[in-house]
């Protein structure tokens, strides 16, 4: 069952996260225009889609993380890495990195036919 649940939550794109301007980046109270809406109802709206669209990039990055973690730690590469090693680069802790790789290794797995 989690794997429909998966291919449902890829399938559900939140709206796009924009760039902010640089100056508008420096500024400590400036997030992406929120602090400037008065209307609580469009405050909410966007807020809403940016924790769905944060969320979403984050799943998306770990994904990518245990990929690359599954791969280093290929015992086919003649330049594998050891889990300590993937958890020293990723700032890991070696249990997590075992945890990554193996996730990393069913990941890649589904995406062979």
């Amino acid at each position: 069952m989690a794997q429909p649940e998966r291919n449902e939550r890829q399938r559900l794109r939140p709206a796009p996260l924009l760039f902010e301007p640089s100056e508008a980046a420096a500024d400590p109270e400036h997030f992406f225009d929120l602090e400037s809406m008065e209307d609580p109802r469009e405050l909410l709206a966007r807020a809403t889609e940016l924790t769905l669209a944060f969320r979403a990039a984050t799943d998306r990055a770990v994904e990518f993380q245990a990929v690359a973690a599954a791969q280093l730690a290929d015992p086919r590469r003649f330049d594998r890495l050891t889990p300590a090693d993937i958890a020293d680069r990723a700032e890991w802790t070696e249990d997590y990195a075992k945890k990554m790789i193996e996730f990393g290794r069913s990941l890649l797995n589904e995406s062979t036919p």
